[in-house]
């Protein structure tokens, strides 16, 4: 009885047909589709589920319809960022599956295509489908924040459309602050000239300047006051006209001096906040002023919050799956905290109910 039951299930569930697809692309592409030594092409076949066959400029296709399916739209999109004269590599090739697969609706070829900012041969161009809706909010809104992990590109883009707003005479200055939390911005008990004392904690915002700008130019600028590098304390009691103003480092400022950054806005200016709400150091336990603004904002108009996570990472492979590991510890860890937690008042119950 049980050998009928087995071929019974499987007259239910008839194989799968393969199928096979041709695809002819252009000769200029194929190359730079396939990449040095094939390692675009390793890659695709890494990233896709049907075989892939190349032969001169024709590309076959074999395996389930669905698999076929999708890597004919990979295909076609890989070829449309090489049609734009951007070079492939196997990291826009994971990613451009990674698109397709999630179904997140935006084409790879324009997420991959898009120039925010070009130097000494460098584009900077959003990486994921959420870099680039951050990138599309910050030129629709006025302030937009930026809220997710490390290596997520949050900062690095905001600088980047900062540049590319200044050098498009959008507005007239550029202005960078991060709150000084370590010192609790009482810098006063720093050793060292104010510039020694601050530098640290603006050292990230100064080596992103240096990676989009003419570093010879950058001093220039700041002494005319084009661009402005200041700690948070240093906005208090300014209106900001005519100027693109990122807030760096948010999560670490309190509810009150993010209602008094935010309040600095002018006319003609454009602002961007930047935080990662998981990564909070103010002392005391006090609630960080990103969380407050997330709770408080989310309805006014004009006002945009873009959500990046660890998929939108954007440094070494690594720092993504080290995101992900500790989100989950964290998750299991407080998961058991509430075990704990219910484990301790039952126990309390029934000490009570005995007495």
């Amino acid at each position: 009885m049980g050998g009928t039951a087995v071929t019974a299930d499987r007259q239910e569930r008839p194989a799968r047909r393969s199928v096979r697809s041709s695809m002819e692309i252009s000769p200029d592409a194929v190359l730079p589709l396939l990449g040095s030594t094939d390692e675009n092409l390793k890659a695709l076949e890494r990233a896709l589920d049907a075989d892939i066959h190349v032969r001169g400029t024709t590309v076959t296709l074999t395996g389930q319809a669905s698999d076929v399916a999708l890597a004919e739209r990979a295909i076609g999109e890989l070829v449309a960022i090489v049609g734009r004269g951007q070079s492939l590599s196997p990291d826009a090739v994971r990613r451009s599956v990674a698109m397709l697969t999630d179904g997140a609706g935006e084409s790879p070829a324009e997420v991959l295509s898009l120039d925010i900012l070009s130097r000494r041969g460098k584009t900077i161009r959003p990486k994921t489908v959420n870099q680039k809706r951050y990138v599309d909010a910050i030129d629709a809104n006025t302030i937009v924040f930026g809220i997710g992990p490390a290596g997520t590109g949050k900062t690095y883009l905001a600088m980047a459309k900062a540049v590319q707003a200044l050098q498009s005479k959008n507005v007239s200055r550029i202005i960078l602050t991060r709150p000084a939390v370590e010192a609790g911005e009482r810098l006063g008990f720093l050793p060292g000239t104010l510039h020694e004392k601050i530098d640290p904690y603006l050292r990230p915002l100064h080596d992103a300047l240096h990676d989009m700008m003419d570093p010879e130019a950058i001093p220039k600028l700041m002494a005319a006051g084009v661009i402005e590098v200041a700690p948070l304390a240093y906005m208090r009691g300014r209106t900001l006209n005519d100027a693109f103003i990122i807030l760096d480092e948010a999560q670490n400022t309190t509810a009150e001096q993010m209602k008094m950054f935010l309040t600095r806005l002018g006319f003609g200016s454009k602002i961007v906040v930047t935080g990662d709400v998981t990564q909070v150091d103010l002392p005391g336990g006090a609630r960080s002023g990103l969380r407050a603004a997330a709770e408080i904002l989310t309805d006014i108009d004009d006002i945009h919050f873009s959500e990046l996570t660890s998929a939108d990472v954007v440094r070494h492979r690594l720092v993504s799956d080290i995101v992900d590991a500790y989100e989950r510890f964290d998750a299991d860890r407080l998961g058991e905290v509430k075990l704990g937690n219910r484990a301790q008042r039952r126990s309390s119950s029934a000490r009570a109910a005995r007495h």
